[in-house]
């Protein structure tokens, strides 16, 4: 996600995390490559120096826990001031009352209207009632976009075609959102290139009239720092309460996501992750910490699962794949399941240790073919009953209509993945400690052939 960050961050913590002992000589040293990720990443200068001393200071006041190394206690230190600079827990929006309104800002090209519809996908599925408000009247098919996206979503959509004032828009919304008993108003609002005098007067005299619960500061994570000095400016004149990340699926600049709440002293409350409707979610400090260490993202790896995998099935899964006792059956279940979560490579992405394999090679389209394979096989075959020896590979070919190397290479893939759960088994449990360098030295970064 943050590109040269992790990798330097991933490097210290695997170069840091077998020392025995903490001196103030490798502590320096540790700091020192540290603050310069920092700054390479477009973290605030101030942030960056102020989280390093921090870190010293505490890391040589520290007494080492007889249970861990030096190392690892220095990176659990590490790992706990990047989450307090992020905001400590995660501080996500409640709504009160009988109609909660959001109004959104930010600049031109930061994902402030994807992100109304998004916001309003997620809070129709709490059972909320929603209405998206069209009040961004400056940019070209901002309207457009609002109306597609509303769709998308489920949420209402409200607009005046050919109303040049934001306010009559603002206030038709706000009558039919009481009127027709809707549990939150979404606005979305006019961006510029650059903050300007106009634009904030605008969003002054709309903040007035709503009197909005929330007002959320959008940013594109790409931007890095300027992300920052934008929020800033926008806090000093109309007073956000929160900031919403975009963009963070591509390799953005940490600067934003290390810097925006120390600067502003207000929450970031979302982060966008992709450019799909459901690809919004609540920002959670331990998780971001944890993928800028390389150490993935359990949290919202758990989150996506429970929200997309029947709980039932996912608890025998699991029994199968801690035992590494699956079969083609289990594994067809296992690249449904994957499917339902998003892309392959996303999610294992996701799983502590691959985070940090640039080359992951997962060609998505195979899996339509491998399932026409595993859908050939007899029941014995499935079960692995009997040995796919070269006769039955070539009969499950013709009958999947796939070519005969298409069906090795299931074979090929699904062995390794049972290979892959047997060496888990014998892993250590401590995440900090152990990065999975041995899976990594046996299996290689092309998981897929």
């Amino acid at each position: 996600m943050f590109g040269a960050l992790t990798e330097k961050m991933h490097s210290l913590v695997s170069k840091f995390s077998s020392e025995k002992t903490i001196t103030e000589e490798n502590v320096s040293d540790a700091i020192r490559e540290v603050r310069m990720a920092l700054l390479d990443a477009d973290v605030n200068f101030k942030v960056a120096s102020n989280f390093v001393k921090k870190v010293k200071e505490k890391a040589l006041g520290e007494k080492v826990i007889k249970s861990v190394t030096a190392g690892q206690q220095f990176i659990d230190l590490l790992h706990s001031e990047l989450v307090e600079l992020m905001g400590g827990k995660p501080e996500e929006i409640s709504l009160k009352g009988k109609l909660s309104i959001l109004m959104l800002c930010g600049l031109q090209g930061s994902g402030k209207t994807s992100t109304c519809a998004k916001l309003g996908k997620r809070f129709l599925r709490e059972k909320k009632k929603v209405l998206l408000a069209a009040c961004d009247l400056q940019r070209p098919a901002a309207i457009e976009q609002l109306r597609v996206m509303s769709e998308l979503s489920g949420a209402d959509f409200f607009s005046i075609e050919g109303e040049k004032k934001p306010l009559k828009v603002a206030t038709k919304a706000l009558e039919k959102a009481k009127e027709e008993n809707y549990d939150l108003l979404i606005v979305d609002t006019a961006g510029r290139l650059h903050v300007d005098k106009p634009l904030m007067e605008e969003l002054k005299e709309l903040k007035t009239f709503l009197t909005p619960d929330e007002i959320l500061f959008v940013a594109n994570a790409n931007t890095g720092q300027d992300a920052v000095k934008t929020a800033k400016e926008f806090d000093e004149a109309i007073g956000i309460s929160g900031s919403v990340l975009t963009m963070l699926d591509g390799n953005a600049r940490a600067g934003a996501a290390l810097s925006i709440v120390e600067v502003t002293k207000k929450p970031l409350r979302f982060e966008g992750i992709g450019e799909k409707i459901d690809d919004l979610q609540p920002f959670q400090p331990k998780s971001m910490a944890d993928r800028i260490l390389g150490m993935g993202d359990v949290i919202n790896l758990v989150r996506k699962a429970k929200e997309t995998i029947d709980e039932d099935e996912s608890k025998k899964m699991e029994t199968k794949l801690k035992k590494a006792s699956f079969h083609y059956n289990d594994y067809l279940k296992m690249m449904g399941m994957m499917k339902k979560m998003g892309s392959f490579k996303g999610i294992l992405g996701m799983m502590p240790g691959f985070s940090m394999m640039k080359d992951i090679e997962v060609p998505e389209e195979e899996f339509k073919q491998f399932e026409s394979v595993i859908y050939s096989m007899t029941q014995d075959e499935r079960e692995e009953s009997v040995e796919l020896i070269h006769p039955r590979r070539k009969r499950i070919a013709l009958g999947s209509g796939v070519p005969l190397d298409v069906v090795n290479r299931l074979i090929k893939n699904f062995k390794r993945a049972k290979q892959l759960f047997k060496g888990m088994k014998n892993l250590k449990k401590s995440g900090l400690k152990n990065d999975l360098s041995e899976m990594k030295k046996k299996f290689g970064s092309k998981l897929w052939d």
